[in-house]
């Protein structure tokens, strides 16, 4: 029965969480966002773990997302034209995240293998 709690919660959480990306919506964003927030406490309360689901619940639901809720209807984003998308460059920054994420990929690659073994003698008599 709890496995069957723990994958309801969990293909709510992926689906939430993707709304949040796909929604162009901000308000609906943020709802998603919610919900993702709830069915995480849920899979952290079937873990057992009381303490991080309600932080999470008190912490960002009441406390983050009700701030970011009042900031998107203070700013009115429905409203104003939406130039980011608008742009004539804006491939621009696609090679940089490229290259930020595949330096990324390459050192957890090298902590994964411990590549840098060797190395970190050295590193540590650096800042000791």
């Amino acid at each position: 029965m709890t496995q069957i709690i723990f994958y309801i919660f969990g293909a709510m959480l992926l689906l939430s969480a993707t709304m949040v990306v796909v929604i162009k919506n901000p308000i609906h964003a943020a709802l998603f966002l919610v919900l993702s927030f709830f069915s995480s406490a849920a899979i952290w309360l079937l873990l057992n773990a009381e303490f991080l689901a309600i932080a999470l619940v008190l912490v960002y639901v009441g406390a983050v997302m009700v701030l970011f809720l009042f900031v998107v209807m203070m700013l009115n984003v429905a409203q104003q034209k939406n130039e980011w998308f608008s742009s004539r460059v804006s491939g621009s920054h696609i090679p940089i995240g490229l290259l930020v994420s595949l330096v990324i990929f390459f050192e957890l690659i090298m902590l994964r293998f411990d590549i840098l073994q060797k190395h970190r003698e050295s590193f540590f008599m650096l800042f000791n």
